[in-house]
């Protein structure tokens, strides 16, 4: 027999053991989490039924996930779920992550184009479908495209695709040697990989260790590898008055707004994110 907790005490537990390991915002954070996807409780119900007694497997499988957040592990691939506005999302180690700043981006879009009925999309590196998923379920009847090169991430893609009930293409390409389709598309979005090599120092362990780094990372000596590729084919590809949007690394929006400005584009804006640094840039085709 182990241990008699309620559940009052087990996130109280659970709380202080990941305190040990992550600032304690992100500790609660963690525990909220694990309480709602293990039995659907909110911060409410915990103080309801804290009281009650938590079963021997509660606090096995508690004490298991405890154990791989502190080996660095992050909680939506052990629980193999990310929220993204306002979505769940399927995400395995093939995929990225969803981050808030990508929702960002999405909330740039659709503030441009809800209007806009029958839009052409395309969403360039699209790893797990977050932002086509967003696009497609925030722009009604609008025709969504989604490449990527990695099959496994294509696979998850579609997975949500057809979760979220959103009709996506999907296609498996390289973007850095994409075909243009002329005159096709409203909208071009690409989150690319683009943290440099010599960046990955500063960056926390459950980043470096466990999420794909074909999706995130770039040579020292190219920092704009995928930037010219896709502005070359969104110069081609975009109707007149199209859009390209771009999230980015804060370090190259000056070197990312010159190279766009050497195309058939006009209205380059760099926009910073709630963190106010300069995360995403956008551009009208002419």
């Amino acid at each position: 027999m182990g241990r008699i907790l309620t559940y009052s005490e087990l996130a109280a537990d659970t709380r202080a053991r990941l305190q040990t390991h992550y600032p304690p915002g992100e500790a609660n954070a963690m525990t909220r989490i694990i309480f709602e996807r293990l039995k659907g409780y909110t911060p409410a119900d915990l103080v309801l039924k804290g009281a009650q007694e938590a079963g021997e497997y509660i606090i096995g499988k508690t004490d298991n996930i405890v154990k791989r957040l502190l080996a660095d592990e992050p909680i939506q691939y052990i629980f193999g779920i990310a929220d993204f506005y306002g979505m769940e999302f399927k995400v395995t180690p093939d995929v990225l992550i969803p981050r808030p700043e990508t929702a960002e981006l999405v909330d740039i879009i659709v503030s441009d184009w809800k209007n806009k009925p029958d839009l052409e999309i395309a969403d360039l590196c699209t790893g797990s479908g977050c932002i086509a998923c967003a696009l497609a379920r925030n722009l009604p009847f609008s025709a969504v495209t989604a490449i990527d090169i990695s099959a496994p991430a294509i696979a998850v893609a579609q997975e949500n695709a057809t979760a979220l009930k959103t009709k996506i293409n999907f296609i498996k390409a390289d973007v850095l040697t994409l075909a243009p389709s002329a005159g096709k598309y409203d909208i071009i979005v690409s989150n690319p990989p683009y943290i440099t090599e010599k960046e990955k120092a500063a960056m926390e362990p459950n980043v470096l260790e466990h999420e794909p780094a074909l999706a995130l990372f770039v040579p020292d000596n190219e920092p704009l590898r995928f930037y010219k590729p896709i502005t070359v084919f969104a110069s081609e590809s975009l109707k007149p008055g199209g859009m390209l949007y771009f999230e980015i690394n804060p370090e190259y929006a000056s070197d990312i707004q010159k190279l766009i400005s050497g195309y058939s584009f006009s209205e380059i804006e760099v926009i910073r994110d709630s963190a106010a640094r300069k995360r995403f840039i956008k551009a009208t085709h002419e």
